[in-house]
């Protein structure tokens, strides 16, 4: 530990994060990082670290506090340092190991990488978490706006986010173009055209694994008992297909006791149903088309029931694969049209990148936007929360946004960091502000009868909302 990052003092009476055996050892008095954010970052972070203190405060009478160091990255960053992702702010991150981020610029085009993206692969966050839920009264496009209530796991290191790309008609986008054109496809109908731009989409084994175990833990830590794995692997046979099979792969190597598949599912109750069923007739009804297919595939689908019913018929069957965890998995386009239709079908995701960069914020959407949806990037021994949504430079210091997405991030990291009571003391005061309609202007303008109330005026309410929660209590 430094004595100071980019010339803040770590603060004298705070403790660092611990991170041994796999587990956080959280001093009473934690030192926390934070990044305020560019942009409306500056208003947000202001009322939401009132409301962590006010939480804090609360729910431990004193005996806890946080220790906050300021850290800097983004257009703050480099007014001051002249640096957009300052050494000393990773440095910093990486010794203390939980920080809180406000939204940070990244241009579109040239220029400078997203610094989110650069936070997650220099400390390898590889697990993005987005909950998304429903707070009563807050206005939604959808007719049923409760019956959303998931948990995304995305993958976070991987996939095009890789940044690994060529500009079109650059010497090396050519280089890599004859390669593929006169080497890898040679033979082949398929040919690139010579003025693409060109990226490399990069998924492995590894990443894919240790996504969908976190995704597989926090169902079970959390009485949760759908995991789908969101997949484009109809078309990209070998990328997102085999983050499918991975997936799988690590859900029966790993958690065979604790999980179904949907397939096993099926099997494993059509032979509850008749326990005569033959292997024949059991694949016959969980393929289509199963009588018309070739000898060779008849042959392979009667050995997967056979394989299934010798492996867990005796622990699964009789209807106790229906107290396990079901592993299911959707092709991508599909899952956007489910969340809408039947979004109570569905409580934890663990996705590629870009799929579930999508998807977190479709399923938003209808819970009233990124304004209420919070996020964290998590790795081993790290975890980094912040605001999902951009920096909206237009309202800046103008005290008019949404404070919730930081709040709700900052929920997340309290329960992180084991301290649920002030993480319920949050969610339960922004729930009472909003119900009692007193909220900002992005809700406002959608509520009929509600009262528009500043960011910081925001905090203030839902502060007042703890402590009149807890004399109810």
């Amino acid at each position: 530990m430094q004595p100071s990052y980019n010339g803040v003092a770590v603060p004298a009476d705070g403790k660092p994060v611990d991170y041994s055996a796999g587990a956080f050892r959280v001093p009473d008095r934690p030192i926390l990082p934070f990044i305020e954010g560019d942009g409306t970052g500056r208003d947000i972070w202001k009322a939401s670290r009132l409301v962590f203190d006010a939480a804090v405060e609360k729910a431990f009478s004193g005996r806890r506090r946080i220790a906050w160091l300021e850290i800097f990255a983004g257009e703050k960053a480099f007014n001051r340092f002249h640096e957009w992702l300052p050494d000393d702010t990773v440095s910093a991150i990486r010794d203390f190991r939980v920080a809180i981020k406000g939204p940070l610029t990244t241009p579109v085009g040239g220029g400078i990488r997203s610094l989110n993206v650069a936070l997650r692969q220099i400390l390898d966050l590889y697990a993005c978490v987005r909950p998304v839920r429903y707070f009563a009264g807050v206005p939604s496009p959808v007719k049923h706006p409760e019956r959303m209530d998931v948990v995304i796991f995305r993958e976070n290191t991987e996939d095009v986010y890789a940044g690994i790309e060529w500009e079109s008609g650059t010497p090396a986008a050519k280089k890599l173009l004859d390669f593929l054109n006169n080497d890898m496809l040679r033979g082949t109908k398929k040919q690139i055209r010579a003025d693409s731009a060109v990226g490399i989409k990069p998924m492995s084994p590894f990443g894919t694994k240790r996504l969908v175990r976190c995704a597989i833990q926090h169902a079970l830590d959390h009485d949760r008992h759908i995991v789908t794995i969101v997949h484009k692997g109809n078309i990209q046979k070998f990328t997102e297909g085999a983050f499918r099979d991975w997936g799988y792969q690590l859900a029966r190597d790993e958690f065979r006791a604790q999980i179904v598949t949907e397939r096993e599912s099926w099997i494993l109750e059509n032979k509850d149903k008749n326990p005569a069923l033959s292997v024949e007739q059991n694949a016959a009804l969980i393929e289509p088309g199963f009588e018309s297919a070739t000898p060779e595939f008849q042959k392979q689908i009667c050995a997967e029931v056979k394989a299934t019913l010798d492996a867990i018929g005796a622990s699964h069957g009789r209807g106790q694969w229906k107290t396990k965890i079901l592993i299911n998995d959707r092709i991508a386009d599909s899952v956007f049209q489910q969340i809408l239709l039947r979004a109570d079908e569905y409580q934890v995701f663990a996705t590629p990148n870009l799929n579930g960069d999508y998807l977190s914020d479709a399923c938003a959407a209808q819970v009233g936007g990124l304004g209420m949806a919070p996020g964290a990037n998590i790795g081993d021994g790290y975890g980094v929360f912040e605001a999902t949504h951009g920096t909206a430079p237009k309202y800046a210091d103008k005290d008019v946004i949404n404070p919730s997405s930081v709040m709700l991030s900052g929920a997340m990291m309290f329960d992180f960091l084991g301290w649920p009571e002030a993480a319920r003391l949050i969610e339960a005061g922004i729930a009472r502000t909003i119900q009692q309609k007193r909220v900002t202007y992005d809700l406002e303008r959608l509520l009929p009868g509600s009262t528009k109330l500043r960011t910081s005026e925001f905090a203030a309410a839902i502060i007042a909302n703890m402590a009149a929660g807890a004399s109810a209590a």
